[in-house]
């Protein structure tokens, strides 16, 4: 199922995470999308993803919502979904 009809506005851009579980310091993200529009369904119908399993682990453990509102991207060439709660704007915000 596809929740968001629109690409992030951010979608294609470099932007910062501080993402719990990944790192204790803020890294370069290259974000792609919604990951509903990527994937055309939601993260938690992923089911064998490796990436939404990583996410689920994560969300589950750091306590992130578990809503759709997550993005997919990668940090040195490696896949991930991040919840928007963890973008940063600038290295300083993160």
């Amino acid at each position: 199922m596809i929740v968001h009809q629109e690409p992030h506005p951010q979608a294609g851009q470099t932007v910062w995470v501080l993402a719990a579980g990944l790192s204790a310091v803020p890294l370069q993200y290259r974000l792609e999308d919604w990951w509903d529009r990527i994937n055309g369904q939601t993260w938690g119908e992923a089911n064998g993803n490796i990436a939404a399993m990583n996410y689920a682990m994560r969300a589950g453990s750091v306590g992130l919502p578990f809503n759709d509102e997550v993005v997919y991207g990668k940090i040195d060439h490696l896949g991930y979904l991040v919840h928007i709660t963890e973008l940063r704007e600038t290295e300083e915000e993160a």
